[in-house]
């Protein structure tokens, strides 16, 4: 039997360790330097940071996209990760910036619920708002917050700088509300969230929806932009260049080709309806 951790344990704030992990997640794509500029700006603050990027694909100014792909990632890093999120249309505006403090990690980035997936509201224990924070670089930019605040900042929490200097605490963050699917007569109807570099479309449609919906251990086709889609457990389970549909490794369905792209094949793109009902 594992040994029980202490309450005291389990209540420390996330501690960076001698080499903290800093997570980026941008739609910077990497065609710019602006994801390189960020990495300089960490490592000229906190020079042992090792820096992982979870992705700089999130579709342009998709807030929703990148707040799922983000929740998708942050829980399979160490405890006391700082992640840092840049989808921010806002930019330059009055939106706020933050981090937030979990029992495991940091989140940092624009209030504009982009962080929000990852930081469901029980888990939440401390909430600053770091947009005037005195460890931004002066001055800061109306277009690159990036560079100019969110990198600094989560720089200063890797160096161990005691949250409470990053600037005011705060009661409330801006969260978003995901599209869920609903039940339509017998079928479930749900939506394509994102595609990934394979064409691959996740929708928002998760394995516990199926669950609910009393379509486990039963045969469920898939229409999608006019195409029915077989649902099975494997992307083999079809032969190469059929469409076919399946549970992904983050629990959602996911609409895929064999050896091809749901995405130049069917016409998935983010917002087009999915509807699964048994066959």
């Amino acid at each position: 039997m594992a040994a029980r951790k202490s309450k005291r344990a389990d209540d420390r704030a996330p501690a960076p360790s001698a080499a903290p992990i800093i997570t980026l997640t941008t739609d910077f794509g990497t065609r710019d330097p602006f994801v390189g500029i960020m990495r300089g700006v960490i490592l000229g603050i906190a020079p042992s940071t090792r820096i992982v990027d979870l992705t700089h694909a999130v579709p342009a100014q998709n807030v929703l996209a990148g707040a799922h792909l983000l929740a998708s990632a942050a829980r399979w890093f160490p405890r006391g990760t700082i992640h840092v999120a840049v989808v921010d249309p806002g930019v330059g505006t009055r939106r706020r910036a933050l981090a937030v403090e979990t029992a495991d990690a940091w989140f940092v980035g624009p209030d504009n619920g982009v962080l929000s997936l990852a930081v469901p509201a029980r888990a939440v224990r401390r909430i600053v708002d770091v947009s005037r924070s005195p460890y931004r670089l002066r001055p800061v930019s109306r277009t690159f917050h990036g560079r100019d605040v969110f990198a600094p900042v989560a720089a200063a929490l890797a160096n161990g700088v005691d949250p409470a200097r990053l600037g005011p605490a705060v009661a409330t963050m801006q969260r978003l509300r995901p599209s869920r699917p609903v039940r339509r007569g017998k079928a479930l109807v749900g939506a394509v969230l994102w595609v990934d570099g394979f064409g691959n479309a996740t929708t928002d449609i998760a394995a516990t929806d199926l669950a609910r919906a009393d379509f486990r251990g039963q045969r469920l086709s898939i229409t999608i932009a006019g195409h029915v889609v077989p649902f099975r457990s494997s992307y083999a389970a079809v032969s190469p260049g059929r469409a076919v549909a399946l549970v992904n490794s983050s629990d959602l369905v996911e609409i895929a080709v064999n050896a091809g792209s749901a995405s130049t094949a069917l016409g998935a793109s983010p917002g087009v309806a999915v509807r699964i009902e048994v066959d």
